[in-house]
């Protein structure tokens, strides 16, 4: 797994990092991390340098695979959660495209296994 962190408007420390690791460890239950095509790209930052409350740190994640890209936006009042809600957000994503490529998979095979009842019977 290739990784790739930017920030904007504010420094990567220590204990960010970490923090991000941690839940960027949910994903690789999802993904196979030994994939030479898996990248993860995360953007942490401030949205504006002058603004003082409100919604103000944004974490990005794009995260690339196999040629399928994911995407999760979080805008939220500290960095912390808007890390957790980014993470959240990917995590649903990858579950959906998991469940409609089982699901792709299933009605083929029913498809396939209806036309051979055609010609059996």
């Amino acid at each position: 797994m290739r990784r790739k962190i930017k920030t904007t408007n504010v420094s990567l420390s220590q204990n960010v990092e970490e923090y991000l690791d941690k839940r960027l460890e949910a994903i690789e239950k999802l993904v196979d991390p030994e994939n030479p095509t898996l990248l993860v790209e995360v953007e942490l930052g401030k949205t504006t340098k002058h603004h003082q409350s409100g919604d103000i740190f944004r974490a990005e994640l794009n995260l690339t695979i196999d040629g399928n890209s994911f995407r999760a936006v979080s805008e939220k009042g500290d960095l912390n959660s808007a890390i957790d809600e980014m993470r959240d957000e990917i995590i649903n994503e990858l579950r959906s495209y998991k469940g409609k490529r089982q699901s792709l998979v299933k009605r083929s095979g029913a498809r396939i296994k209806a036309l051979l009842r055609k010609f059996y019977k």
